[in-house]
Formats: C-alpha cells, structure tokens, sequence
C-alpha cells in the first residue's frame, strides 16, 4: 500500500499579483491609513500585509499604546500615522511592491525609492531600483537628482560604488567643503550599520574628494576633524597642501583640481592646471 503523498502547486501567478494590486490604496477593507507628504495624502493599506511582509512596517503597526512595556497586552497602533518627508508617489511605489513583489519607478522617484527601500530594510526592493537607475540614468542624472538631497538621511544610505560615481561628476552643484562634511556623515552611518571602520567602508568615495579646491584654512580644520575618525588618508592631505604648495596640481589627479558645477571660488584655483585629462 502507497504512504501519503503530498506537493505543493501554484496557479497562475500573475492573476495572483494582478488581484493583489487592485487592494494597493484601496479604501475598501483598509485597516490603517497614512498621511503622506507635505500636501497630506491620504494612502490606504492592510494591517496584515504590511505585516507580513516588513519588519520595519510590523514593528510600526504594533507599537504598545501608552510607552507600555508589556508586549503581551500590546494593541495594533490606530494611526493613522504620519510620514510628512516622503513623497506620495515614492510611499506608493513601496506599498505597491509590498502587496505585488514588483514595482513601477520613474526617473523622478528611483533613487527616492531606493532611500525608502534601504529604510524599511526591503533589500528586494533595493535591488530593482539599483537596476533600474543603471539602466536608465547616467551619472549626470544621478547627480543632478542628488543635489537636492546630499543633507538628507538618502544621500546616508547609498552604497560606497554608487557614491563614488557620483562624486567622479563635474556637475554637482554643491561645493567640495559640503561634499566632504556630508561623505564624513555617509561613512559613519555606513560604519555602524555595517560594524566596519570608517576609513575602510569610505575608501572609495573618499579618493573622488577634490581636497585641492579648499583652501588653506579648511584644510587646516579638515586636518583636525580628521584626526577624530582617520577618513582621509594622510597621504590625500598631503597631496592638497602640496598643490598649495607648488602653486598647481602637480602630483595629484587633473580631475582632483578641476571645479565642479557648485564649487565655490579660492583665490587659489587660478593656479590650478586647468587641462584635465
């Protein structure tokens, strides 16, 4: 006599995901509500789907009222919950891969996405706005789509690779001593998530700083923040008080002293080479 027999089967997928995608902000047996972005927009979703599929999310919607710490008496959190500094659209791409495992992006709202995606820890996520952005932005446009948010928590969260690309452009639109207060902040977020040190997990974006564009005095203060968590090489240093120095960028990368889009003026970049290679 033949024992049990048991296997798993699986209808159509796409009828599965097509259905699924009908209930994203869908008012109708929606359980919890979001207030989205500046103009407030009401987003609706399920408790349970969330849930299950974002930890970041299921932590949110069980939060104990009150700050009490017993979990066993813990009631789902009514919100609705305020998210005031992402936009609706990019909210709305996130929930749409929650319920469906696909997204639809834009050259608007990918790197957006991909902020949010790093946040709630949806690495599936990250990695189709990763795609998406090599596929169809350059570097420019990377860049370009930055400048507004090299203060923000988003700049924070990209990969060291990514960084490095976008600082190599000429077009950013921000000056070097920005850019190096916010790469500082980048790699010691990027050193506590990823329990490495600073000056290993900045490698990488730190040879595109262009340190010879500062001047004297910020290098001085540059040399004493340094001190503190060793960022950049000494021997980067260096090279930039030697350009001072000499008087032009020799010994250091041509791309190192050339300007970007948003560099502000120093009487010293007149002796910079201006050739680049």
């Amino acid at each position: 006599m033949a024992g049990p027999c048991s296997a798993r089967l699986q209808g159509d997928v796409s009828a599965f995901t097509s259905a699924l995608r009908t209930l994203v902000n869908n008012p109708q047996f929606s359980d919890v509500t979001f207030v989205v972005g500046p103009e407030q927009q009401k987003v609706f979703a399920h408790r349970c789907v969330l849930a299950c599929r974002c930890q970041a999310f299921r932590g949110m919607l069980a939060q104990v009222p009150g700050g009490s710490q017993d979990s066993s008496s813990s009631v789902p959190a009514q919100g609705p919950f305020i998210l005031g500094n992402v936009q609706p659209e990019v909210f709305l791409a996130v929930i749409e891969f929650l319920y469906t495992n696909s997204v639809t992006l834009n050259n608007h709202i990918a790197l957006e996405v991909l902020t949010s995606s790093v946040e709630y820890g949806l690495q599936d996520l990250c990695k189709l706005c990763v795609k998406f952005i090599k596929d169809t932005l350059s570097v420019e446009q990377v860049c370009e789509a930055l400048q507004a948010v090299v203060q923000t928590q988003g700049f924070r969260e990209l990969s060291d690779v990514v960084l490095a690309r976008v600082l190599r452009s000429d077009r950013l639109a921000v000056d070097e001593l920005d850019l190096v207060q916010a790469v500082r902040e980048w790699a010691h977020v990027s050193s506590a998530v990823l329990e490495r040190p600073v000056p290993e997990v900045a490698a990488l974006p730190v040879r595109e700083l262009r340190l010879p564009l500062l001047a004297p005095s910020e290098l001085v203060t540059l040399e004493s923040h340094n001190q503190r968590d060793l960022l950049i090489p000494v021997e980067s240093i260096a090279a930039a008080w030697r350009a001072h120095a000499l008087r032009k960028g020799s010994g250091v990368p041509s791309r190192l002293c050339r300007p970007r889009r948003g560099t502000r003026p120093r009487d010293h970049h007149r002796h910079l080479e201006p050739h680049t290679k």
